[in-house]
């Protein structure tokens, strides 16, 4: 598969809630702090540069949070690109602390959710954040409770959008009775397809819907990527980005990395385009992995 002429502008677009719109392959800011999501990265200035080339590509929508670093991520965004570009789209999160490197506690609490908003629009310089999405629900704080600060903060003009991250059909149900909401988050791949009524949901309903973790695990999941790679002389993260573009038009990618090459083959993955056959061989492979 060639790279010439690159862009993430050739995957189409998405809307967020009627209000935006952006190329549907992204970028997910994660990958760019240090070891264990912890710190500064090995490389500043590669870190910057991908961001940097990343925009030049045709991103426009970079999903970050507070919690990577912590606030190392959102730093460097603001860095690379302020000013930033018309129509670049920044998404971030709260609702998770960090004590120490792949270390995650939960805090969705009122107080905390703010102090989380009044911090990100301080590091991305902004007065509004286009899209702000609660990172994680807390099993010990009211949903509800979490998402009513979100919409006051709306109110207020601090956040353009509301979102949710990991969440299930049911928070989203009880979080649209407070707010609309434009997108959720959750893991998904073409392997692995827990959130499958989810993706339904959301495309029923307009809502974008962003993957993590996009790369199927186990060999046999491997051994499928690979064999549609080859027959398009691509790469097998090209062939599992491209399937999720044709899984929904409301899916999303943000496939994140911290070098420009990966980068650059990432993004090629807005003009490959699988076959049906592949499409569904690749959809198959989760029964397949059930009955090894």
């Amino acid at each position: 598969m060639s790279n010439e002429q690159v862009s993430a502008s050739h995957a189409g677009q998405v809307s967020l809630g009627h209000e935006l719109r952006v190329n549907r392959l992204g970028f997910g800011a994660m990958r760019l702090t240090g070891p264990g999501i912890w710190g500064p990265p090995n490389d500043h200035s590669r870190a910057v540069a991908v961001l940097r080339r990343a925009v030049e590509l045709g991103v426009n929508f970079i999903d970050t949070a507070d919690s990577y670093g912590p606030n190392v991520s959102e730093e460097l965004i603001a860095e690379a690109l302020y000013p930033y570009p018309e129509g670049l789209v920044i998404a971030t999160k709260g609702g998770w602390n960090r004590p120490g490197p792949n270390q995650w506690t939960h805090d969705a609490t009122p107080p905390h959710l703010r102090h989380a908003v009044e911090g990100s629009l301080q590091r991305l310089h902004l007065e509004r954040i286009d899209v702000y999405q609660l990172h994680i629900p807390d099993p010990v704080v009211s949903f509800d409770r979490s998402v009513e600060t979100l919409a006051q903060l709306r109110e207020e003009g601090k956040i353009r959008c509301v979102a949710l991250s990991n969440v299930t059909q049911e928070h989203i149900e009880r979080a649209r009775k407070i707010v609309p909401i434009v997108s959720v988050q959750n893991r998904y791949s073409f392997a692995d397809r827990e959130w499958d009524y989810v993706v339904d949901y959301c495309e029923r309903n307009g809502i974008a819907f962003i993957p993590w973790a996009p790369l199927g695990a186990g060999r046999i999941a491997g051994e499928a990527l690979q064999r549609v790679a080859d027959a398009h002389h691509a790469e097998p993260m090209q062939v599992a980005l491209a399937w999720l573009l044709w899984r929904s038009p409301i899916i999303l990618p943000i496939p994140g990395t911290s070098s420009i090459q990966h980068l650059e083959q990432n993004l090629a993955a807005a003009s490959l385009r699988l076959n049906q056959e592949e499409c569904e061989q690749l959809y198959g492979v989760p029964e397949l992995v059930g009955r090894r």
